[in-house]
Order: structure tokens, then sequence, then C-alpha cells
């Protein structure tokens, strides 16, 4: 396991543990891509208090960007793929939107998550959602077996994201979407900002830029990538270097 793969993998394992000890309450939200509780990380409110109460969970757990699921509009029959799941919070939105002609899967590599997205799947009483273990950049899920890949702050923090976004083109049926959250980089960061595992772990200097990203998209066989920056970050530092956008393109199909 390469450095960066061990400090992210780390992080929200010890992310994990704080969130079953005090998930009912108010969670640091340097703990994830959130630099503070606020708009400038991009997912403060962005879920609706009715949709939270109806799967038994606060946006707390997010540790996300922004609203995947609303990016990704989906409906009643639709196989739903998160990468890099977390505790579950989209995953079993997503569930409960597909309805139970449809299904979402979750994938995460710490097993401190999977254990904590399985307790929350329970305590929802949804049964069509699936946490599986692995990586963003090996899916354990056959070719062609989903409609929509959504994430949540995730695949910036991928070393190769080239890779992630095969493996979503992969997995994807034709014509299926791919609809994530996701920090990127609106100015040249700082060389020691760049080379701080803690950095990339936190979401930052892991990102690219939204033009890098479009290429990488194209190069993966995606079409009309398209790019919506909804907040910048306010960190000292990083002000205004990093922002959450919301992705969305198309396999074609």
């Amino acid at each position: 396991m390469s450095e960066v793969r061990e400090a992210v993998r780390s992080r929200y394992a010890g992310v994990a543990k704080q969130l079953k000890v005090i998930q009912a309450g108010p969670m640091d939200r340097n703990a994830g891509c959130c630099q503070a509780d606020g708009p400038d990380c991009g997912c403060s409110g962005s879920y609706s208090a009715a949709d939270l109460k109806a799967i038994g969970l606060s946006e707390s757990v997010s540790l996300g960007c922004g609203n995947p699921t609303m990016l990704a509009e989906l409906e009643p029959g639709q196989i739903v793929l998160d990468l890099g799941s977390g505790a579950g919070l989209d995953v079993l939105l997503s569930a409960r939107r597909v309805g139970p002609s449809g299904h979402a899967y979750g994938v995460d590599m710490t097993e401190e998550m999977l254990a904590l997205a399985n307790a929350n799947r329970e305590k929802s009483g949804l049964t069509n959602a699936t946490f599986l273990k692995g990586t963003i950049e090996n899916v354990p899920l056959p070719d062609s077996s989903v409609d929509v890949v959504i994430s949540n702050c995730v695949i910036n923090l991928a070393e190769d994201k080239g890779a992630a976004l095969k493996e979503a083109f992969r997995v994807l049926q034709p014509g299926g979407l791919f609809a994530v959250a996701d920090m990127v980089e609106l100015e040249p960061l700082d060389e020691m900002v760049k080379k701080q595992l803690d950095s990339w772990a936190g979401c930052i200097s892991g990102t690219i830029p939204i033009e890098q990203y479009r290429t990488r998209l194209l190069e993966a066989g995606f079409r009309d990538p398209d790019f919506e920056v909804h907040a910048t970050q306010t960190m000292p530092g990083v002000e205004g270097k990093v922002g959450s956008a919301y992705v969305r393109a198309r396999k074609p199909g």
C-alpha cells in the first residue's frame, strides 16, 4: 500500500470511529473534505431534512463537498454505485430514491467505514443497499452493471485518477451517468502543500485543475463532461485555490 493510500485509509478509519461515538451529534468538519462547518466546503445544507429523517442519519456523516444524489436525479429501478461510500449516507439516500426495484452499491477500502455503513443500513431499514470492500481503481462489480455512478469528495483522494475514472466508465451501462461532487484545483497550490500527506487525505493536495479532470474523463471514454464550481475553500494557505465542483459526464450508448 502506498504512503498516500495508507494516509487516506488511516484518516478515515479514525473518522469512522469518531462518527460511531458521536453520530447523532456535531462533528469536527476538519475530519473530512470540509474545512469548517460552513458554505466554503459546499456540503452544509446540501441535504433536505426530510431525506435525512427518512434514513435516520444526520448530515454530519457526509464528510463530502456536495450532494451527488441531487445531481444524479435518480429514478426508480436504477442501479447506482457510490465510489468511496464512507458511512453510507449517499448510498442509503440513493437506495431510497431508486426504490425496491432498484439497488444502490457502495465501495470503500476502509473496514471501519464499511462496518459503520452496514450499521447505518440496518438502522435505516433499507434492504436494497450493499456495501462492498474495494478501491475505486478496482471496483468489485461486472462491466456495464450500473446506471449511475456517484461519488462525494473521493476521486481527488486517488493517486491514479485516470484508473478510477476508467473503472467508473467500465461499470456503467451504455448511456449511463457519471455524477459526482469533488474538489478541484482552481489556482496552483504551493509545492509544500502538494507534498503533505495530511493535505492529500484532507482533499486538498490531491486535487487537479478542471481542464486536467476534463481530459481524463474524455480519455476514459466519457462524453460531454460538465463542471460547476459551487463553493471555494477558505482554509488559510489554500483559500480560493481549491473548490467544490459538481461533475457530470455520460458513457456513450
